[in-house]
């Protein structure tokens, strides 16, 4: 069995459709076996229904999680689905996670999951790509949704995808929302919602939303998504357009998604940076 298709597979799962998505992807490539890491409280009951195995922790049980991880004797793992932003904050972390977060002078969701790839590899099991199984929700470049952004959508998309690249290599976040030059908010720990409807506050109605991944992305983990949940906040915010990175950028849902955005008239493209697209390792 090749690296790139392993027997068993451990997917460490948090909120949202992505992990159960993976694990489907997964399964249709011919994974035999798939244990699922559920986060309490956040990983939904139909990834841990369909999984062979599943095990529930703590948000801080790194300690845990690890040690069990190497119990089990599975060599290949993969991080998919967020971690409520919050958690960093409010949870009560075991003494391994504790000492992990020391050692991190900066804490953002790249060096918190880069030191949680670099101990499961520490422990012999390889960190796949979180875009791994996941091609068919890596859109190409153009329009997706019947409109196409007019020229002032245009305008904004190309100066949001500018200024996204640069927060996003400043390790800031991923998400930027723009309206007619003006940038109304900037992704930080909060999450790409919390972002969208703070920039709906103070902007009104027409603003543009891009999402990213930074150049140089460490494709194992926080590979940026948008999916069917984001949609009902584009409209609240009253935002007409959403760009993302072609090849860079999960859309997850995608006939859900597509389907909404034309009713709402909200215009959908996925844009070449000239950055390549996600590559399996």
């Amino acid at each position: 069995m090749s690296a790139a298709l392993p027997e068993h597979l451990l997917i460490i799962a948090g909120r949202g459709t992505y992990p159960l998505l993976l694990a489907r992807s997964a399964r249709a490539a011919g994974v035999a076996r798939i244990t699922v890491a559920a986060m309490r409280g956040m990983t939904c009951r139909e990834l841990r229904s369909f999984a062979d195995d599943c095990v529930v922790f703590g948000v801080g049980e790194a300690g845990r999680m690890l040690d069990w991880a190497e119990r089990i004797g599975v060599r290949h793992a993969v991080m998919a689905g967020q971690i409520t932003p919050t958690a960093l904050f409010c949870t009560r972390f075991d003494a391994f996670s504790r000492a992990i977060l020391r050692t991190l002078t900066v804490k953002n969701a790249h060096t918190i999951f880069g030191a949680l790839a670099e101990q499961l590899t520490a422990r012999n099991i390889t960190v796949l790509p979180a875009s791994q199984f996941m091609d068919a929700h890596l859109p190409r470049p153009g329009t997706l949704t019947r409109r196409e952004p007019d020229p002032r959508e245009w305008d904004d998309i190309r100066f949001g995808l500018d200024v996204g690249m640069r927060v996003c290599d400043l390790d800031i976040g991923q998400t930027v929302v723009v309206k007619d030059g003006v940038i109304l908010a900037v992704e930080a720990f909060e999450g790409t919602n919390c972002t969208i409807r703070r920039a709906g506050t103070l902007g009104g109605a027409g603003a543009i939303v891009v999402k990213v991944a930074k150049t140089g992305h460490d494709m194992r983990f926080d590979i940026p998504v948008i999916g069917a949940n984001t949609i009902p906040v584009l409209r609240k915010a009253r935002v007409s357009a959403l760009a993302l990175q072609a090849g860079r950028t999960l859309l997850l849902d995608r006939d859900a998604v597509i389907r909404a955005a034309d009713r709402l008239n909200i215009a959908i493209v996925a844009v070449d940076s000239g950055l390549p697209a996600l590559q399996k390792k």
